[in-house]
């Protein structure tokens, strides 16, 4: 092996990263393929490896003498513990300005933390959002890198090279300092998890409240993802409900209704909560997988809970999938307006800049939330770059209009069905919390004064913490801090 002659290492030979590296290879880019268990090495170059350009190895100091200078090694590996043992077994080996690439699933903080150690011993961190699942790895991927700025002009010709492409664009722009690439794919799984909800309650609404089987909600997704719906999500919704097991029925309805979760959705709940921005769909998503795993709970309840005597809809069936279809447009767009307003918080909270159109051009394609409905939003801010809320970018504004009466129908149907639509409801109430002038916190700020003496503010007098003797023996001690 000629020393100093691969353009960029990757360390971890899962699907995902042996995938990667064969599309590093499609595109011209010689690449040095390690994984702590050798064998795994052999066994990649023998069969999905056979032929390429793409080099093996056994050991770190191996990898590092294979590569050009700046050193470019890419880590596909757990999330956790694992990355930070690599990032020191490869440090020693570097030199100043070579560069570490975590492109697994890690948590926006350790990103962070990463990023800062690294740039103390002269080494460039990235941290970078990969999604498409394997076949996007393999094809295409949305890639999303952040993290020191200077590494970013030795990794773009290969990343944006190998990313999915939307409009003939790479699916692939630099996010922004220190963890916020990852903290952009974290927001990114979070919509996942609400767009994923969005489907179920579509699903389950009308197979319950209409009675449809697979094959006809299945030819229904087919119709939406002809139009503004078009989506990765629809699509394979679509497959999944037409796809039989051997005996002929419906290999779904086999499928026990016990969700799992890895932990980015809950990330980014955990995340709104702490920034005190309102992203509820998400929280409702991450909610609703929670409640699935009490299988054991729910089916006790089922035997001793009552609900209405009567779970199907009596209107036109063709009438309220038209309706549902327009209650899931309206409750997308809703999910999308909180992941914003949550990357527009967290941009200013640690000093990223983020680049909203850039970042829905990175989902307009190879990621899971891939969808024709992202255009529009890169168009929204590209249009006013200081949006604050995609609700109030005039197309998105017109959609919630013409949808919000079938919206209304389909949460009140679903409630008095007694069919649970949490995603859906708690997109509604979003808006109409989002869209009122007025809200009843006025009430939560009396109460507050009224038992701890956390003041308030007065209509007339904005500015003003004032505090009142509400029971004429509180006294007019207030609390020394004031925390809305």
């Amino acid at each position: 092996m000629s020393e100093g002659q691969s353009d960029i290492a990757l360390i971890g030979l899962a699907v995902m990263g042996q995938n990667f590296i064969l599309n590093m290879n499609d595109h011209g880019f010689k690449v040095t393929a390690y994984n702590r268990t050798t064998e795994k090495v052999d066994r990649f170059m023998a069969n999905e490896a056979a032929g390429t350009n793409v080099v093996g190895v056994h050991s770190i100091e191996e990898m590092v003498k294979s590569l050009k200078r700046p050193r470019r090694v890419m880590l596909l590996v757990k999330a956790g513990d694992v990355v930070d043992k690599f990032i020191d077994a490869i440090v020693p080996h570097l030199e100043k300005g070579d560069i570490i690439i975590d492109g697994g699933n890690s948590e926006y903080v350790d990103s962070n933390r990463r990023c800062k150690a690294l740039e103390e011993k002269g080494i460039l961190f990235i941290g970078t959002g990969v999604s498409g699942g394997e076949e996007g790895a393999r094809y295409g991927p949305s890639l999303m890198p952040g993290g020191h700025p200077d590494a970013w002009p030795h990794v773009k010709d290969i990343f944006q090279a190998c990313a999915a492409k939307a409009d003939d664009e790479p699916c692939c722009d630099w996010v922004g300092k220190e963890g916020a690439g990852h903290y952009v794919k974290m927001v990114h799984n979070g919509i996942e998890y609400g767009d994923m909800q969005l489907c179920c309650e579509a699903y389950q609404l009308m197979k319950d409240a209409l009675g449809m089987s697979c094959k006809e909600m299945s030819q229904v997704f087919s119709e939406w993802n002809k139009g503004e719906l078009d989506s990765f999500l629809i699509e394979i919704t679509r497959d999944i409900l037409a796809f039989n097991d051997t005996d002929g029925e419906p290999l779904l309805e086999k499928i026990l209704d016990k969700a799992g979760q890895k932990g980015t959705g809950k990330w980014t709940a955990i995340s709104s909560l702490s920034l005190g921005m309102p992203v509820t769909l998400i929280g409702e998503s991450v909610f609703a997988r929670c409640l699935s795993a009490l299988k054991s709970e729910r089916t006790l309840a089922s035997k001793h809970l009552q609900g209405p005597a009567e779970r199907r809809y009596k209107g036109d069936k063709d009438e309220f999938v038209e309706h549902i279809r327009q209650a899931l447009y309206a409750s997308k767009i809703v999910s999308y307006a909180q992941g914003f307003m949550l990357m527009r918080e967290a941009s200013k909270e640690f000093g990223w800049e983020l680049n909203y159109p850039a970042i829905a051009l990175m989902w307009r394609g190879g990621c899971i939330i891939r969808s024709v409905f992202l255009g529009n939003i890169r168009d929204a801010f590209k249009k006013n770059p200081e949006l604050t809320n995609l609700m109030l970018d005039d197309f998105f504004a017109a959609a919630l209009h013409r949808c919000q009466e079938s919206w209304r129908i389909v949460v009140s149907q679903a409630a008095l069905l007694g069919i649970p639509t949490p995603a859906f409801s708690t997109a509604l109430a979003f808006y109409d919390g989002y869209r009122s002038e007025r809200l009843p916190a006025n009430l939560i700020q009396a109460q507050r004064d009224y038992f701890g003496a956390h003041t308030y503010e007065r209509l007339d007098d904005p500015g003003n913490y004032v505090h009142t003797n509400w029971t004429g023996r509180g006294g007019d001690v207030a609390s020394s801090t004031y925390n809305a």
